[in-house]
């Protein structure tokens, strides 16, 4: 079963604010460890990073420079 890597509930004040992903660490198809940095996002100027949940593989489903919200699943961990 896989595990949803998502942008943080509590890193955008509403659910109208937007965040962009600035770039992935890990590459799809790399394995990762619980813990580990996997991308960066953009939210307001500020930087922030995402960290994978789990320890598998990670599947990337959406892009760099992609337009997220919070909530949103931007890949797989399997």
């Amino acid at each position: 079963m896989a595990t949803e890597v998502k942008i943080p509930q509590d890193l955008l004040e509403d659910d109208d604010m937007e965040a962009v992903i600035t770039n992935w660490l890990a590459s799809d198809g790399a394995t990762v460890r619980e813990g580990a940095l996997i991308a960066e996002i953009m939210v307001e100027k500020s930087q922030y990073e995402v960290t994978a949940p789990v320890d598998g593989v990670l599947k990337i489903s959406r892009q760099a420079d992609d337009i997220v919200r919070k909530g949103d699943v931007i890949g797989l961990i399997s």
